[in-house]
């Protein structure tokens, strides 16, 4: 432990589970897994000192992502920035809740700006989502027996289903799986099980915890990063002044296109190498463990000759990694996952059958599906490669048009599993002219910005956007009803001559109601 040229070595004593400090700062902790100990960085008493005695105990018993640091360790001391990276605080608070501090009234507003009408719809995701945040402040034994009210969403194709899941997507802190129920297969027939659901949400489990510790730690990250590229351009004997002179040109942007000759370690694959038994080992983690072990044995780096800016990004990432302790990072995404995973199942109507023609479906393994996933809903064990993940308390919400089918098609069990049942209405021609007007980046904002590049203003007046929606409504109505996706295709037709003329014409253009309807009396008349 280097605690200054001013300083002894303080000894690190283990007591009962305590930390017996001496002087004015008491050392970071590094458990030895290697077997051997790096230089440890050394932390403030007063910061220290917040740290529960249990969090100290535990950290005891855990690596904690410590690692050799040279001036930027001695920069990060004085400005008592702490060097554990890694330590078994009380993390709860950051991974207990998706959408932890948004009320239902925000949940609607934020959608409201992406999509019109449905306010049915919205209302009950928006309490969904609040419902998690209220289990998380229960005491242990009442939250253990709330489970999720699962969710059916039932509208035409076009009414924003899809929408508001890629929405709540964006929205949710929490891991949030959006995938289509017509992928999988009955288990025994060839294609994926419903088992890879929960497989996927772990893995965007991981990837979001990971994001978040990397943001934790970019304050010091930066810092080694910067050391390591000034290295690389000034030689070993250049003075303090020197490397200060180009820290700043660094930080100021001045010197991102020079190229450098970076050391980087070489990564064992995360999901082991592409051999017969695959899937043989992703159900079994013990074979998976041993295999990247011995994949992953030595300290192998590879040279690469890159310029500043693509430096600093391979940088922060390797130094990131060696910071990070990853059995701490798959121990709060397993319990993210389970508590906290949202699944949005889509076009679940596609794996129905009509009672009608329950003999003559070509599709042999739909109701399988179902069947398989009704344990999936209710709660059960699902093994991965990063462990065993309980799905009682995963917030499944299912989506479909029913056009061909009703949802009392479902097996009777399927239905009791998503006891909640939001019906989403069809788009009105006004629907369809809001949706043109009001959200904020709507298809017709990104029409204009798109012919700015090439140095032409467009515009549309009202009765032109009018007339767009009136032409969509009624193609919709005579033909297939594909909702709001038809905006689309009207929207397209009659930007087509404008977009293929752009890089020619130059200036202001103005789509009115007789352009339009020139435009699109082709497609009125097909219809």
């Amino acid at each position: 432990c280097g605690c200054g040229e001013s300083n002894p070595m303080f000894p690190l004593v283990r007591c009962s589970g305590k930390i017996l400090p001496q002087g004015r700062f008491r050392p970071g902790i590094l458990a030895p897994r290697f077997q051997f100990h790096s230089r440890i960085g050394c932390l403030p008493s007063s910061l220290l000192s917040r740290w529960s005695t249990r969090s100290l105990s535990n950290s005891l018993n855990s690596p904690v992502g410590i690692r050799r640091f040279s001036g930027a360790a001695a920069a990060a001391r004085e400005s008592t920035t702490p060097i554990v990276l890694d330590a078994t605080e009380e993390i709860e608070d950051d991974t207990t809740a998706s959408g932890v501090q948004l009320l239902p009234r925000e949940v609607v507003d934020h959608l409201d700006r992406y999509i019109i009408g449905q306010e049915a719809a919205k209302k009950a995701v928006a309490i969904a989502f609040r419902n998690r945040w209220r289990r998380h402040r229960l005491d242990k034994e009442m939250r253990e027996e709330i489970m999720p009210k699962n969710m059916l969403m039932v509208g035409p194709t076009g009414c924003g289903k899809t929408e508001i899941a890629r929405r709540l997507a964006k929205l949710a802190d929490a891991p949030f799986l959006k995938i289509e129920a017509t992928k999988f297969t009955e288990i025994g027939f060839h294609g994926r099980d419903v088992d890879s659901i929960i497989r996927d949400l772990i893995e965007i489990s991981i990837t979001q915890t990971k994001a978040r510790r990397r943001r934790k730690v970019s304050g010091i990250v930066n810092k080694i990063v910067e050391e390591k590229i000034v290295e690389r351009l000034v030689s070993h004997s250049a003075s303090k002044r020197d490397k200060a002179s180009f820290l700043k040109l660094l930080r100021d942007g001045e010197m991102e296109d020079m190229r450098i000759d970076i050391d980087l370690d070489i990564k064992y694959p995360d999901s082991g190498p592409e051999i017969p038994i695959g899937h043989v080992i992703e159900k079994n983690p013990h074979i998976m463990l041993e295999i990247r072990r011995l994949w992953g044995q030595g300290d192998k780096k590879e040279r690469r000759n890159v310029d500043v800016k693509e430096a600093r990004k391979l940088l922060s990432e390797m130094e990131s990694d060696k910071l990070l302790n990853n059995d701490d990072i798959v121990k709060e995404a397993i319990r993210s996952a389970e508590q906290d995973g949202i699944v949005f199942l889509d076009e679940i109507d596609k794996i129905c059958t009509s009672s009608q023609s329950l003999h003559s479906s070509a599709d042999a393994s739909a109701e399988g599906v179902q069947r398989d996933l009704l344990p999936l809903i209710e709660g059960c064990t699902v093994v991965t490669k990063y462990g065993n993940i309980e799905t009682d308390h995963i917030m499944f919400i299912a989506s479909g048009a029913f056009h061909s089918v009703k949802p009392s098609d479902m097996m009777a069990e399927l239905q009791g599993r998503l006891p909640i049942r939001v019906e989403l209405k069809g788009l009105t021609v006004n629907d369809l002219e809001r949706i043109l007007k009001e959200p904020e980046f709507n298809l017709l904002k990104q029409e204009i910005a798109m012919m700015s590049t090439e140095g032409v203003e467009l515009s549309f007046d009202d009765d032109a956007i009018k007339e767009i929606a009136i032409v969509a409504a009624d193609v919709n109505f005579s033909s297939e009803n594909i909702g709001a996706r038809r905006l689309y295709h009207i929207v397209e037709k009659v930007i087509e001559t404008i977009s293929f003329n752009a890089p020619d014409k130059k200036g202001k253009i103005v789509v009115s109601k007789d352009y339009v309807h020139k435009q699109c009396g082709s497609i009125s008349q097909k219809n």
